[in-house]
């Protein structure tokens, strides 16, 4: 099975358009990430009471907020929220609901039951939901959000894993090697983990825009992001009440959202279409 980095994955890529409008628009969504740390238009701590509610013009592109804060600063900021929680809560998802996968699709019998019956359990308890318990308990914030979604993404991961990893162990080459005297640690290891990579890192993608949706409806109740520091979920809940003074609040942390999301969306389609076997004998 050929890796990403084969001969042709790029011109493949390069000829599917959803590869490529996702992969601008994610690349997009990092260099804001990567931008705020060094520049910014305005401080995003800085209160303006004598800007504020300003319409978008030559000194502030976007407006300003109820606090005379700059837009674009704040969604330029507002955009490392998102990625830090995307990256950590996908991170926690991947590497511990793919171990649990490969350890089931191992050694089957009772630990495979237990553990499904495990991410079955798991999925009562919604990134949301579990985010508010946590908070009940130990306080809003975003590193009781990042946990949240983290354990929601657990059990999807591993019912992927544990489903790719039993078609590979039916596989020729599975099988030789296990004749050939290989443990069924070594076989993960060396054949069923490279071979599921590509269905992986299409999830991954996936799951970093649910991630990104999760950290914006966490802030905007409240239980995400905490002041002063700018989410994308709060810039909503914040221009609410301000729907009829100005209505381009919503719009431009919405659009943030919706731009982000679509791209990564778009990104995983494009990888899944890209990295599948049958394409890449067509292409």
């Amino acid at each position: 099975m050929n890796s990403p980095a084969a001969p042709g994955f790029w011109q493949r890529a390069r000829r599917h358009p959803g590869f490529v409008i996702g992969g601008v628009l994610s690349l997009l969504l990092l260099l804001a990430a990567a931008l705020s740390y060094v520049w910014t238009p305005y401080s995003v701590y800085d209160v303006d009471m004598d800007a504020k509610l300003l319409a978008p013009g030559v000194r502030h592109w976007l407006g300003t907020d109820a606090f005379g804060r700059d837009v674009v600063s704040l969604l330029l900021v507002g955009a490392r929220a998102s990625i830090l929680v995307g990256v950590i809560a996908v991170g926690i998802g991947l590497v511990v609901g793919t171990a649990l996968g490969l350890l089931a699709s191992a050694r089957r019998g009772w630990v495979e039951e237990a553990i499904m019956r495990m991410s079955d359990f798991g999925f009562a308890f919604p990134a949301i939901l579990s985010a508010i318990m946590l908070t009940a308990v130990y306080g809003p914030g975003i590193v009781n959000a990042i946990i949240a979604i983290g354990i929601y993404n657990i059990p999807t991961f591993a019912r992927i894993t544990r489903a790719a990893a039993n078609s590979v162990w039916s596989r020729d080459y599975v099988l030789a090697a296990r004749a050939s005297g290989k443990g069924p640690w070594a076989i993960t290891w060396q054949h069923v983990l490279p071979n599921i990579l590509p269905v992986l890192i299409v999830q991954a993608t996936i799951r970093f825009a649910i991630a990104i949706l999760a950290e914006a409806a966490l802030s905007y109740l409240g239980l995400g992001t905490q002041p002063p520091q700018p989410s994308w979920g709060r810039m909503l809940a914040e221009a609410q009440t301000l729907m009829f003074q100005a209505p381009l609040l919503a719009v431009w942390p919405g659009a943030a959202i919706a731009l982000s999301v679509l791209g990564l969306n778009l990104l995983g389609d494009g990888l899944r279409d890209v990295l599948d076997p049958r394409l890449q004998k067509r292409a």
